[in-house]
């Protein structure tokens, strides 16, 4: 029977990678990379041969029921890979997976390299429970709505991924909506250049800003929102019609602009909440009726 092993790839340090990752990619049929031009450096470094095809977020679906039916006909074994950390991790996979374990396939995950994880480990904040959001939107609006989520979300330590040219905005942006929030910033895991920059969120966008290298290198933010308050969030038991009367009452919305809101903080789909204010008018217009 074919298998599919998901294989760590290291996050930066070679040397992070496991021998039994090494004995698999070395062994498999097939390797599936996010970047073959990458991972061939990886396997050159470790003089592995194997036969590499793409697998990426701009073909993840079109290769995935190829592969998928190279494993049912060729009783192959493929390995799956990303650039660096543990596939299907804000990474490209889930599809494949997904398609394959609808398929009866045997799936196989290796502990090994991820940029979550290690980050999480050397933070200093409170683990036991976390939230990934992996890489929040670029534009204002969709990254404050996202923030706002953020915000709202009982667990209280987060954790984001971040580019170099975006950083400083996102450090702002946290400190704008959570100034009280514990931040570390981590980057570069595993590589030389590795730092990390903790505090307050606006003690950390100062280091960053004094940093000469910020917009170079990878980041990892983990954080801890102090700021959450429960007494200001509409309980989600209520449903999508208690959220908007919520806001009708509180805020002096119209209900366009109470859609508008839920479906901005990802309260609901903005269907759902038209839906539901179209039932909530109904209701409003047959108490006016019942008045007169």
């Amino acid at each position: 029977m074919s298998k599919l092993y998901v294989v760590p790839t290291p996050i930066g340090n070679l040397g992070d990678i496991t021998r039994r990752a090494l004995e698999i990619l070395g062994a498999c049929d097939l390797i599936l990379a996010e970047d073959t031009r990458h991972t061939q450096k990886l396997l050159n470094h470790f003089d592995i041969k194997a036969k590499m095809i793409s697998y990426h977020k701009f073909n993840e679906k079109q290769r995935s029921e190829e592969i998928v039916q190279r494993l049912l006909n060729e009783e192959i074994n493929a390995a799956l890979v990303t650039d660096a950390g543990t596939p299907c991790i804000s990474d490209p996979g889930y599809e494949l997976v997904r398609e394959v374990r609808e398929k009866g396939i045997e799936v196989i995950g290796l502990a090994g390299p991820s940029a979550l994880t290690t980050a999480l480990s050397i933070s200093g904040i409170e683990t036991y429970e976390f939230a990934f959001y992996g890489f929040l939107p670029r534009k204002k609006s969709e990254l404050d709505a996202a923030l706002k989520r953020v915000l709202k979300n009982p667990v209280k330590t987060f954790v984001l991924y971040e580019s170099p040219k975006r950083i400083l905005n996102l450090i702002e942006r946290i400190k704008d909506h959570m100034p009280n929030a514990t931040l570390c910033v981590c980057k570069e895991l595993t590589k030389l250049h590795e730092r990390t920059f903790y505090g307050r969120a606006d003690e950390v966008l100062n280091q960053l800003r004094d940093h000469a290298e910020v917009e170079k290198g990878e980041y990892v933010v983990v954080g801890y929102n102090n700021d959450y308050e429960d007494r200001d969030i509409p309980s989600y038991e209520t449903g999508i019609h208690g959220i908007l009367f919520d806001k009708l009452i509180k805020n002096g919305y119209s209900l366009k602009e109470a859609v508008n809101e839920a479906a901005k903080e990802g309260l609901t789909s903005k269907n759902e909440a038209y839906k539901a204010s179209l039932e909530i008018k109904n209701f409003l217009e047959k108490l006016k009726q019942g008045d007169q």
